[in-house]
């Protein structure tokens, strides 16, 4: 087996116990922190991490919860009487764009879940920025580099996803049938 399987493995197993004594020290950190490795280095790896000058990891905290609009108590029609989610797209998505607002010079690459309790969830963010020649010079992360506002296009692939695009098909419809 190789390294990052035995990573993925030790993860795999150990995730309730290492959730449960990472959480309780990121509940006192910020809610956006850059970090200087990756928790889970397998991961950041599959999902096109390097480590070297340009490449950022920032993990984000997002609230559990409140999602849904109160509940309505005046008369309407039955058309209108229904009650939509505040936010139709998933918590990843959303930590991905309050990443990239704290780094305005950086692009998200993607991003990946790393621990949750009752009221919070944790993603790292794979940021990478746009000036840095290290990433200007390596040809996978420099087309990423030279789009702008990937996160709030929903190019990544998280936010893909919510889309259901990520399966092959005709688009959303296609994916859902």
């Amino acid at each position: 087996m190789s390294l990052y399987k035995h990573i993925r493995d030790t993860w795999q197993d150990q995730r309730e116990v290492l959730n449960r004594e990472y959480t309780l020290q990121w509940r006192k950190e910020p809610v956006t922190l850059r970090v200087n490795r990756p928790t889970r280095l397998d991961r950041a790896r599959s999902l096109g991490y390097k480590a070297k000058q340009g490449f950022l990891i920032v993990r984000q905290r997002v609230d559990s919860g409140g999602r849904m609009r109160p509940k309505i108590r005046s008369g309407r029609r039955t058309k209108a009487f229904r009650r939509f989610k505040i936010l139709d797209m998933n918590y990843q998505s959303v930590a991905e764009r309050r990443a990239v607002v704290n780094y305005p010079n950086c692009e998200v690459l993607n991003s990946y879940y790393v621990g949750s309790d009752s009221k919070h969830q944790w993603y790292e963010v794979i940021l990478v920025d746009r000036a840095a020649p290290q990433v200007l010079a390596d040809k996978n992360a420099a087309g990423v580099a030279k789009q702008h506002g990937r996160a709030q296009r929903g190019l990544t692939s998280a936010n893909r996803k919510s889309r259901g695009l990520r399966h092959k098909g005709k688009g959303a419809e296609g994916a859902r049938e």
